[in-house]
């Protein structure tokens, strides 16, 4: 009976700490004591941190042989008394487990893991991330790390969270034979035959046909490095061996230290490699998604901002746990720019600030990246900017982190990436256009993976989606069907799985849903040439239920009704040419464009979707201003300007933020953030 009691009141603890890490604000820093094991400089340091307020440290990342300077030798003892220190502040740490990048020791044990260029040179581990992260002597080697770790500080006071790995999509890709070798048995588990395996990458195309799977080859590098199908595959591949491997890792951390929350620096699209984040936040077992947000150092701007929070979304995807920015900017940020930043991303479910880096370094790859303090150990005015982001935070803290409520998705598809570089728009651009179009409205939308997703949406934009594989084809025909409206974009359901262009019509495996045939493209600047309007380059007229606007785009889709009904055409060139269609199909709507997702062509369709649809509008706010409602009550407001905006509101409300009250509208002084409640 004693027995029940205790487990009961651990679960009750453990439920009540859940409660804690889900509701409330994080600042802090990023912090590297193995730089100098000084205990007195240690003590400063921390005292500064607790001075600032700062609640969390991020420590550990990139520092594997810091705690294992020679194979099976461990040295944790310095890093004891860190946790302890830290423990003793009150301040809490995510403590990464650093598999990247390897020790050189490792690579000189097993040279397997070095990296291997296209042309066959074996790489020196100069930087970071030059590891073979699929070689099974470096994932052994790392998960015996990772176990010792997480063993040591899974019941530490001080523990927040483990970060897993560190910017997985960063490092070039290797071309070595031992790739080679993993690369044909994975076909051969894949396509289960060699006929197959022809089939799917069309080798009798130039007289490529293989005989046995020994006889794959690699890409070379580069964009246009081979067939499509073969490239597609093996980028398949190179994502699968290091989701796989992060996987490995979540399990041995939930195994030893079950309860504990994880994080990343998940900067998964990084053009060296890029992989396939969806899989990791889909599982479930990444409980904090995280990234670096670095917008740049302008105050004046929102370009930076815009990019950063995009680089949120796609990595939160459908996500309900709040996020954790577990870098974020120091630099030469102009003053009070981290501070917008930091309000801005609240907008988009951030819990945690955690500035890169504490102290500007004296050696290494960033030693001129500046921080909070200078290289001397004094502190700067990024310094004083992030104490002061640490105590408005605390103040408002107990109602964040936000919770958005999106009724909108918007597609993201890791193979129509790879695909797409055919093309001269990149998956990633047309999905960050339709991203912008809601950002400016203050609205959210999730970013999905549609083969992994529910579609619980009124609203699905499918931006440039190449690849259209049976699952994701049937559930986009699943969703108008039931009820919901889609909105596709040009270069869309063009490919199949395999990435060989459609021989039935397209778009492919949808077109009796959107009731057109798309025949083929026309290069916009040359048909030009016959412009009635003696347009010039990529310009194009494009008429919407009778209002013109100018555009550009390389390319526009020839587009057939086969039933579908023309609400806009191009009307700029010989003659008009129907680009926008939309189509009934079941209970929904499937609306099909013709041209790359952009804001001169979907603002005035999305104007009429939002009424149509009774989707939910952000608030009323002035242009130049970011707003979100937090709860029935709550209020946050960014001034992103340079003038200050009026804010309309009817009655009374209250200022958290600055301590003052209001009695209807508001100004909002320029680059100010404001946090109200109603009354």
């Amino acid at each position: 009976m004693k027995s029940a009691k205790f487990l009961l009141l651990i679960a009750v603890v453990f439920s009540f700490s859940c409660v804690l890490n889900a509701q409330g604000l994080y600042v802090g820093t990023n912090y590297h004591p193995h730089d100098d094991k000084n205990i007195e400089k240690i003590k400063s340091d921390i005292q500064l941190m607790k001075a600032a307020g700062f609640t969390v440290v991020r420590m550990g990342h990139l520092a594997w042989d810091s705690y294992e300077p020679s194979e099976g030798q461990f040295d944790f003892g310095w890093f004891d008394k860190m946790m302890d220190r830290m423990n003793e502040a009150g301040i809490k740490v995510i403590l990464d487990i650093a598999v990247h990048p390897a020790p050189i020791w490792l690579h000189k044990k097993f040279p397997s893991i070095d990296v291997v260029s296209a042309t066959g040179n074996q790489l020196y581990p100069n930087h970071r991330y030059m590891d073979d992260a699929g070689d099974p002597n470096f994932q052994k080697y790392a998960l015996r790390y990772t176990d010792m770790l997480t063993k040591r500080y899974a019941k530490h006071p001080a523990l927040l969270a483990f970060g897993v790995d560190n910017e997985s999509g960063d490092g070039p890709i290797s071309y070595s034979e031992t790739v080679r070798l993993r690369f044909a048995e994975w076909l051969h588990k894949k396509y289960g035959t060699i006929e197959a395996l022809n089939k799917a990458w069309a080798t009798q195309r130039w007289s490529r046909r293989l005989n046995q799977f020994e006889e794959v080859g690699l890409p070379t590098e580069g964009q246009k490095n081979g067939a499509p199908e073969k490239i597609l595959d093996f980028r398949t591949f190179v994502s699968a061996e290091v989701n796989n491997f992060l996987l490995t890792v979540l399990d041995k951390v939930n195994t030893n230290a079950p309860g504990v929350l994880t994080n990343t620096n998940a900067w998964y699209y990084s053009p060296l490699k890029y992989i396939d984040w969806s899989e990791i936040a889909y599982s479930g077992k990444m409980t904090r998604e995280g990234c670096g947000f670095y917008p740049g150092n302008s105050l004046t701007t929102n370009w930076g901002v815009m990019n950063a929070a995009f680089g949120m979304s796609r990595i939160q995807f459908e996500s309900t746990n709040p996020f954790w920015c577990s870098e974020f900017t120091t630099h030469n940020a102009v003053p009070n720019s981290i501070r917008k930043s930091a309000y801005a991303s609240l907008m988009y479910g951030n819990q945690m600030v955690c500035g890169w880096t504490w102290q500007s370094m004296w050696g290494g790859e960033e030693q001129y990246l500046e921080g909070m303090l200078d290289w001397d150990g004094m502190p700067n005015r990024k310094y004083e900017e992030y104490k002061k982001i640490a105590t408005e935070f605390n103040k408002i803290g107990k109602y964040f982190p936000y919770k958005p409520q999106p009724e909108v998705g918007l597609a993201f598809s890791f193979s129509s990436q790879i695909a797409s570089s055919a093309f001269p728009e990149q998956q990633e651009n047309q999905l960050q256009a339709c991203w912008n179009l809601f950002y400016w409205r203050n609205m959210d939308a999730n970013v999905v993976e549609i083969s992994k997703s529910a579609l619980t949406y009124k609203l699905l934009f499918v931006p440039g989606i190449t690849v259209m594989d049976d699952l994701t084809a049937n559930k986009i025909r699943e969703f108008v069907k039931n009820g919901g409206t889609v909105v596709m974009t040009s270069n869309s359901a063009f490919v199949d799985e395999t990435g060989k262009v459609f021989s039935e019509t397209r778009p492919g495996r949808l077109s009796d849903v959107f009731g057109i045939r798309i025949a083929n493209f026309e290069e916009t600047e040359a048909y030009n040439e016959i412009s009635r309007k003696s347009y010039k380059g990529k310009k194009l007229e494009l008429t919407y239920k009778g209002k013109a606007v100018d555009t550009e785009s390389t390319r526009f889709d020839v587009i057939e009704p086969k039933g579908a009904e023309v609400i806009g055409s191009i009307t700029s060139l010989d003659k008009d040419y129907p680009i926008i269609t939309s189509n009934k199909y079941g209970k929904g709507r499937a609306i099909y464009v013709g041209l790359p997702a952009d804001a001169s062509v979907l603002n005035p369709l999305l104007d009429e979707l939002i009424v149509q649809l009774n989707i939910k509008k952000g608030p009323e706010v002035p242009s130049g201003v970011m707003a979100r409602q937090i709860d029935k009550t709550h209020f946050l407001y960014l001034n992103v300007s340079g003038e200050a905006k009026e804010i309309p509101l009817k009655g009374k409300s209250r200022s958290i933020l600055f301590d003052k009250d209001y009695n209807g509208s508001f100004t909002v002084a320029p680059y100010e953030p404001e946090f109200i409640e109603t009354k």
